[in-house]
Parts: C-alpha cells; structure tokens; sequence
C-alpha cells in the first residue's frame, strides 16, 4: 500500500471532514479512495465511448448500452 500525504485548503477539509460523518465512510482516506476510484471508472467510461465512436458502429443508447459500458469498465 501506498501512503501519501495531501494539503487542503480549510474548506474543502471541512467537505471531506462532513463527507465522512455523513456517509458511509470510517476516515477521509476511505473517502478519498471511493473518489479515486470512481474517477477511474469514468475514465475507462470515457475510453469505451471514445472507442465506440470510432468503430463507426451503432446502436441504440439507451440504459442497458451504459450499464454494459459501465459492466465493462468495472472489469
């Protein structure tokens, strides 16, 4: 595991800090590792849509199209 150390200014710490009391989370590690982690997932979100575009197929995009982008980048 990594350990890294970050500065905030004081009201974005007051967002983490009421994030974490709000929410699921037990530290504003956590907290932060969940933002992580669903950037990640939109990246690969934005990767597969970028590579659709550019396979020139189409189809429909409905619900089930994005839960299959989402199933895929998940993976």
């Amino acid at each position: 595991m990594v350990t890294m150390s970050i500065s905030l200014p004081d009201e974005l710490g007051a967002f983490v800090d009421e994030r974490v009391s709000s929410e699921r989370y037990s530290s504003s590690s956590e907290y932060v590792c969940d933002l992580i982690r669903r950037d990640r997932v939109r990246v690969h979100l934005r990767e597969a849509a970028l590579e659709g575009m550019r396979s020139g197929e189409s189809g429909d995009m409905d619900a089930a199209f994005f839960e299959r982008l989402r199933s895929r980048a998940v993976r």
